[in-house]
């Protein structure tokens, strides 16, 4: 029996690469009056819907996908979350 579970994956840059987008978000939140705000980091933030007979092949494809495609290993961390959905809805 095939299982359809939501997934909600957060891709980042590692800590110890530059990120110009966040230093110019964090710099204009300086500008607005926001100096209490010391770091900003930007991400992506990618949900699907994919089925499989069981978590675990879920949870391995997920991590092929996003090592294949939706992160650069060399200078972003993933990271997702897991919930089984009720149909196939097709709606994020």
């Amino acid at each position: 029996m095939r299982r359809t579970y939501r997934a909600k994956i957060v891709v980042t840059l590692r800590p110890s690469v530059l990120d110009p987008a966040g230093t110019a978000v964090r710099s204009g939140l300086e500008k607005l009056g926001y100096g209490n705000v010391s770091q900003v980091r930007i991400g992506k933030h990618i949900e699907l819907i994919i089925s499989s007979s069981d978590e675990a092949s879920v949870r391995q494809d997920l991590n092929f996908i996003c090592d294949q495609m939706l992160a650069n290993p060399v200078i972003e961390n993933y990271s997702f979350d897991l919930v089984e959905v009720e149909s196939q809805s097709g709606v994020i």
